[in-house]
């Protein structure tokens, strides 16, 4: 299958070129804080983990998870091995810093800054503590080399959890939504042998088959990568699937494996709704290498068609004259030759056949001072005088290409002379000493351009190999969010100032991913956050928000309607929108595990306590 060369289309009618800044609004934002019974599991990176990738997966791994097929749930692994769930539902309360009737916080004014009080705000009634579906056993978390619990969120009653020492559970969770709270129950379970994360897993039932798609992340040592930091990154897509049979308990087994290889961390992979391909986003490339535990043999090009011709004509010049050795068929003698030049055309044949050499000439000759003679019956060799004697031709005849240029032994001791600086190992500059020394430390990281740019690249899921690939270049990764789950999730990329965010659409590989809502300057505005850890957006794109390190989440709203009349005093003309920034500072000096938005809510997770900041209301 051919690859195709994509390019992002810009939807022009989502983008704001009026767009001037967000406006800090002192606004307060209510927030409440659930205290743990435990800490959040938080596995630290060691020192055998010194590579940027190994940050990027794990260092920078979100602890919490938001259910997309439950609004307002969010659900995060302990240090006591249990996957604890917590849903949220709020009812207006009229006074400020009361607690609700499970004992949770409310927090008024969720920035250091505000100094008024809150009248009327929600308060929880009915969320108390998180509730456990489900405990990893004991032995996995004394694995020496183990990673964080990681979780996802295959279907509405499904999900994939790795307990970090490199076991596997599919885990059927039956309707999560629903207040009995049931336990979840593992129908599928594979010691993998290494420690990975789960990124990604879909689920489908085709044919009365119930099948899932489960992608895993890990990072491997790799003999191979002598130059580098001795680590490549492997994807594996793992195929579970129930065995065909009668009865209300079938058996899942793995029916397909397959592994990819890249040298980064990607930014962006899932698998399809179906299962038929594969979206992956990196700066680094990858391909697949083993399917099924056999090595994947990789493509062959097919070899480019060139018929492969003998040159018509050899040519040479000197800086006065050019010379042309034309072949010619043996026996011809000179009342036979066709000869004609002019001052910038030539014209060479015999007669009875087409002409061998015509056209129009590179520069200017003198024909009075050009002259042609027959070689050993088998050639003719042709003098042309230069009109302007000097410049070097780049060509004989405009366009001609049948003929081979010979460089006489004199011009080419000249150019090698001419161009041995450029290979010499003395890096202080030229010999002549007319350029500076070049100073590597002088040079700095944008001066640097990566081997790979990065790439958007869409998988055949038959034949392995890439069907789209999008070369994003200057555009940004900021963050991936779930907005339908139905479907891929969207990442967001950067675009000049701005925050884009795409839709995966599969199904239409001559439009696969479409621009859907704009962040006006969010592309700008965060790199300014040094301390950045988290970004993300609620589902319907009201709002964007960065998390750092610490305490601090900030919030950036869509453009919306002003209530009073503001005018631009320096435009003099009436302002009808406003988009607004808000900053929340969190009660907390733990630092913050997890990050994640609704429509309505921002979840906020450190080690030991969760943090609801009601951004919108209903």
């Amino acid at each position: 299958m051919a690859t195709s060369n994509y390019s992002l289309k810009v939807n022009r009618e989502l983008l704001d070129p009026g767009f001037e800044s967000y406006r800090l609004s002192l606004d307060a934002i209510p927030t409440y804080g659930v205290e743990l019974d435990a800490a959040v599991e938080e596995v630290k990176l060691k020192d055998t983990h010194y590579t940027l990738e190994h940050m990027r997966a794990f260092g920078m791994y979100n602890y919490l998870h938001l259910d997309p097929w439950y609004e307002d749930s969010v659900l995060f692994v302990d240090c006591k091995g249990r996957v604890l769930g917590l849903t949220v539902t709020l009812a207006v309360h009229a006074e400020n810093g009361l607690k609700g009737a499970s004992g949770i916080d409310v927090i008024c004014g969720a920035r250091s800054m505000a100094t008024t009080a809150c009248r009327h705000f929600e308060t929880d009634t009915a969320l108390g503590q998180p509730v456990e579906f489900y405990r990893i056993t004991a032995n996995s978390s004394q694995s020496e080399h183990r990673l964080c619990a990681s979780l996802s969120l295959t279907s509405a009653t499904w999900a994939a959890l790795s307990d970090g020492a490199g076991r596997l559970y599919l885990l059927r969770t039956g309707k999560r939504g629903d207040s009995s709270h049931t336990k979840w129950e593992p129908l599928f379970s594979e010691d993998t042998g290494e420690p990975f994360t789960v990124l990604h897993s879909v689920s489908h039932v085709q044919e009365g088959v119930h099948t899932m798609e489960v992608l895993l992340l890990r990072i491997q040592k790799d003999p191979q990568e002598a130059k580098g930091s001795g680590y490549s990154v492997a994807l594996e897509w793992i195929t579970v699937a129930n065995t065909a049979g009668h009865g209300p308990e079938k058996k899942y087994e793995v029916k397909k494996r397959r592994v990819l290889r890249g040298k980064s961390v990607p930014h962006y992979a899932a698998v399809e709704p179906l299962g038929k391909g594969l979206m992956v986003a990196s700066e680094k490339p990858f391909a697949f290498t083993h399917v099924d535990g056999r090595p994947v043999e990789p493509p062959h090009p097919e070899p480019m068609e060139v018929e492969k011709t003998d040159p018509i004509y050899f040519w040479q010049q000197t800086e006065e004259d050019v010379t042309v050795c034309v072949r010619m068929p043996e026996g011809v003698t000179k009342e036979e030759v066709q000869f004609r030049l002019s001052a910038d055309r030539i014209r060479l044949g015999v007669q009875g056949f087409p002409s061998i050499l015509e056209g129009q000439l590179h520069s200017n000759v003198d024909p009075d001072a050009s002259a042609w003679i027959i070689k050993d019956n088998k050639s003719l060799e042709v003098t042309l005088q230069k009109r302007s004697e000097g410049p070097l031709w780049s060509e004989l005849v405009t366009g001609d290409k049948r003929g081979e240029y010979v460089m006489s032994d004199e011009q080419a001791a000249l150019i090698h002379e001419r161009l041995t600086f450029l290979t010499s190992e003395d890096l202080d500059g030229d010999p002549d000493g007319n350029k500076p020394p070049c100073n590597s430390q002088e040079l700095e990281d944008c001066d640097g351009f990566p081997e790979d740019g990065s790439s958007l690249t869409h998988f055949d899921g038959e034949s392995l190999e890439p069907t789209q690939v999008v070369n994003l270049g200057s555009h940004q990764y900021l963050f991936t969010v779930d907005v339908n789950p139905s479907e891929m999730p969207y990442f967001c990329l950067r675009h000049d100032v701005d925050a884009l965010v795409w839709r995966p659409r599969p199904d239409q590989p001559s439009d696969m991913w479409e621009h859907v809502a704009t962040f006006n300057a969010l592309g700008y505005v965060q790199a300014s956050k040094r301390d950045k850890k988290f970004a993300t957006c609620a589902p319907n794109f009201s709002y964007a928000s960065l998390g750092e390190c610490l305490r601090r989440a900030f919030i950036y709203r869509q453009p919306a309607a002003v209530e009073t009349v503001l005018f631009n005093r320096k435009q003099g003309r009436q302002v009808g929108q406003v988009a607004k920034q808000q900053v929340a500072s969190l009660d907390s000096d733990e630092p913050i595990l997890g990050f994640r938005a609704t429509n309505e809510r921002l979840y906020v997770l450190t080690s030991g306590r969760l943090f609801v900041l009601k951004v919108n209301n209903n």
